[in-house]
């Protein structure tokens, strides 16, 4: 039976929305769980291992690594299951229920609480991160591929702007991350919690499953025919060469993206040595330069190519990751160039600003991408794929910079992404994006 269903029409535009609201909803979690409040939380409080933290930053990164870990087995076959049961709604509200419990039982951690932490941590993460290819196998729904790009990018765009309004509100109410302010910073869970479970309501009100319900299996015979069908589909992936060298990129870039998003605000306090004040500014610009990279680059692949704007957003990351790590030898550079009293801190700043362009506008096309290259009946099973290679990048990008910070420090590890992002870019370098659509359409089962 051939798979190729021809253009898709536009969805209605509320059910766009209601689809990219589950981006607005659960960057809140990305950002107050894994970047900003939590990760500096976890390292430097509940772990608390001053001077240099590295116990506390390997033990953060071996609870997001078992969360990845257990992302990469279950997500291909959820996915297969989702295809043929046409539940993906159901599986998603499933992890949303789970991401939001989780979450809010973060509260009852204590400072020295690092299994149960850990725990909780591995539980959220998994269930958000899961979640984010069950969301993602909807988008070639939406419209035709000409359309994914501006739709992915408007997802991400309102993500990092439910990412700003959840933690600037969290700064702002919470305060500081300290032992001494921790019964108030410990609300974090319950807030991010509970604006993932309001945010995300227009979701499930206004997203449609596609396709007639088949009739349902027990939870044995499903597993099992998920896994015949993730099989099956592995043996046939020879004819998707473009996306399976897309799905390599994807898994360099990502392990570079995790290292960043897990580790940026733990850099800022470890290596920079920012004020409160500086943080919080950091935030807000990287929010609002995300939020218009992801936009402006999504509007763009309507006509450049969702490939071109892939390259050059990771040619951007390397930029970035080169301001990042050469943020004293910058700060030196603008006294002796400029004549000017900076401080690291605030030139810090500006690698901000590119990391932001860049995070937004990446993920954004490569998720428009395999769009792009995924048959409409396997779109669950293959953004399952989208899901495995990311969580494996997070894993190898994660505990491998846990690792190299161990034996290096911090301040140089970093380093470490600029290898991933070249990696990233030679990899992309074969995709035809027209070649791979061609193969999606004639795909038969």
């Amino acid at each position: 039976m051939s798979t190729g269903t021809g253009p898709v029409a536009l969805a209605p535009r509320r059910e766009i929305f209601g689809w990219a609201m589950f981006d607005f909803a659960n960057q809140g979690y990305t950002l107050l769980i894994i970047t900003v409040v939590f990760g500096d939380l976890f390292t430097r409080v509940i772990v608390g291992d001053a001077p240099d933290y590295r116990l506390g930053n390997l033990l953060w990164s071996i609870a997001l690594a078992v969360s990845y870990v257990l992302v990469v087995f279950a997500s291909p076959v959820c996915g297969a299951i989702m295809d043929y049961s046409r539940s993906r709604k159901r599986f998603l509200f499933a992890s949303y229920v789970l991401t939001v419990a989780a979450t809010c039982l973060l509260y009852i951690v204590e400072p020295g609480w690092i299994v149960p932490a850990m725990l909780l941590l591995v539980v959220s993460n998994f269930a958000y991160a899961i979640g984010e290819g069950f969301i993602a196998s909807f988008l070639p729904d939406l419209g035709p591929r000409s359309a994914l790009g501006w739709i992915s990018g408007l997802g991400w765009s309102l993500g990092y702007v439910g990412g700003l309004v959840a933690t600037a509100f969290t700064l702002l109410v919470l305060g500081d991350v300290s032992l001494d302010n921790y019964d108030r910073i410990r609300w974090v869970g319950p807030f991010a919690g509970g604006f993932f479970l309001l945010a995300a309501i227009p979701t499930f009100l206004w997203l449609r499953e596609r396709g007639v319900r088949r009739p349902g299996l027990s939870s044995p015979a499903l597993l099992r025919m998920g896994v015949a069908r993730v099989l099956a589909t592995q043996r046939a992936l020879a004819q998707f060469r473009d996306l399976r060298s897309l799905l390599v990129s994807v898994f360099f870039a990502m392990a570079g993206i995790y290292i960043i998003i897990a580790f940026s605000f733990i850099y800022g306090a470890q290596v920079i040595g920012w004020d409160e004040s500086v943080r919080v500014w950091m935030f807000i610009t990287v929010q609002i330069t995300a939020a218009l990279g992801a936009l402006v680059f999504g509007h763009l692949q309507s006509h450049w190519g969702a490939r071109r704007v892939y390259l050059f957003t990771l040619a951007l990351w390397l930029v970035a990751i080169l301001a990042i790590w050469q943020t004293p030898a910058l700060t030196q550079l603008a006294h002796a160039w400029l004549d000017v009293s900076w401080q690291a801190q605030y030139v810090f700043l500006f690698a901000g600003v590119l990391s932001g362009l860049s995070l937004g506008s990446s993920q954004s096309a490569a998720r428009a991408l395999v769009g792009v290259l995924t048959p409409h009946a396997k779109a669950a099973e293959f953004f399952g794929y989208w899901g495995m290679a990311t969580k494996a990048a997070a894993v190898f990008g994660i505990f491998g910079l846990g690792l190299v910070q161990w034996l290096l420090g911090l301040a140089d590890a970093i380093v470490f992404c600029l290898v991933l992002f070249v990696l990233a870019m030679v990899a992309v370098l074969p995709v035809n994006e027209a070649r791979g659509a061609l193969a999606a359409d004639a795909w038969r089962e």
